[in-house]
């Protein structure tokens, strides 16, 4: 009888321990595999000589602002006419203007004290109309890295953090530790996601440098310097964003800016220049477990 009840505990052990090995009537889930991203290719309408395209690029229906660390110069949109800057010291209080958004005739930017550390980061603001600074809201000493750009996000915002390896980085997080952070009104986090690891390594040693919600919902990133961007999804549960396609485009990374539907001002900072670029619409069928930003 012994022997019985023995053979019984090792039996019942092997099934939990083996997953070839289930009890009847268990449920057995095979490991999950990502769908394989989309690959899709952009089309660029129009180029402008900007000498300030260094950062990013923001737009409003008149205008485009081109940043470069703590130099922000507006442009004509149907011209390409410089119509004024905002200069700042180098190494100023503004030292590292990262990207900008142009929203109820402000500019609201991300500053970073990159390539200091610890990371601080603030989102200082600017009236588009005068190009004077007009606020400042301190973030502080930021334990996620480096603001590098934000977007609205339902009634608060959406901002993307970069942690680096080497310049600008601390020996204790690397550029995985780069993430999306969600925010209140007031600048509080709210939860926030994981860059899927794969596009994590194709923007290494760096991290996102641009980023912004599309007309359709999904969130559009650039990185620091290869010509593709990544179009990501909310996942339907966990902590990591679904990467559901790469779009080529001519545009060196860095912040960019959406205009009139799928349309995006982008930059080149090898050769200065501004660009007009059409993206491709994502189809997310193939996606089960994707969902948008809305």
């Amino acid at each position: 009888m012994r022997s019985f009840l023995s053979a019984l505990v090792f039996l019942a052990g092997a099934c939990a321990a083996s997953p070839s090995i289930a009890p009847p009537g268990a449920l057995v889930v095979a490991d999950y595999v990502a769908p394989t991203p989309l690959h899709l290719s952009a089309r660029t309408l129009r180029e402008y000589p900007v000498p300030e395209a260094d950062q990013g690029v923001a737009v409003d229906a008149r205008h485009f602002y081109a940043a470069d660390n703590s130099v922000i110069a507006k442009y004509e949109r149907d011209s390409g006419k410089l119509v004024a800057r905002w200069v700042g010291p180098d190494h100023g209080l503004i030292r590292h203007l990262n990207s900008c958004l142009a929203d109820g005739g402000k500019l609201w930017c991300a500053n970073s004290n990159y390539s200091l550390t610890p990371h601080g980061s603030s989102v200082e603001v600017f009236d588009s109309t005068s190009m004077q600074h007009a606020d400042s809201h301190s973030l502080g000493m930021t334990d996620e890295g480096s603001l590098t750009w934000f977007d609205r996000y339902r009634s608060g915002w959406i901002a993307g953090f970069a942690h680096y390896t080497g310049n600008g980085g601390v020996g204790f997080k690397d550029h995985t530790f780069s993430s999306v952070v969600t925010f209140d009104p007031e600048w509080r986090r709210t939860g926030g996601w994981l860059f899927p690891a794969a596009v994590v390594e194709r923007m290494a040693p760096d991290a996102a440098s641009g980023g912004a919600i599309g007309p359709d919902g999904l969130l559009y990133i650039l990185g620091h310097d290869r010509p593709e961007m990544y179009v990501l999804a909310r996942p339907s549960m966990g902590p990591t964003l679904l990467h559901v396609a790469t779009i080529d485009l001519q545009a060196e990374g860095q912040a960019f800016s959406f205009a009139d539907g799928h349309t995006i001002f982008a930059i080149d900072r090898r050769t200065h220049a501004v660009r007009i670029i059409e993206l491709p619409a994502v189809d997310l069928s193939s996606f089960a477990d994707a969902r948008t930003f809305r």
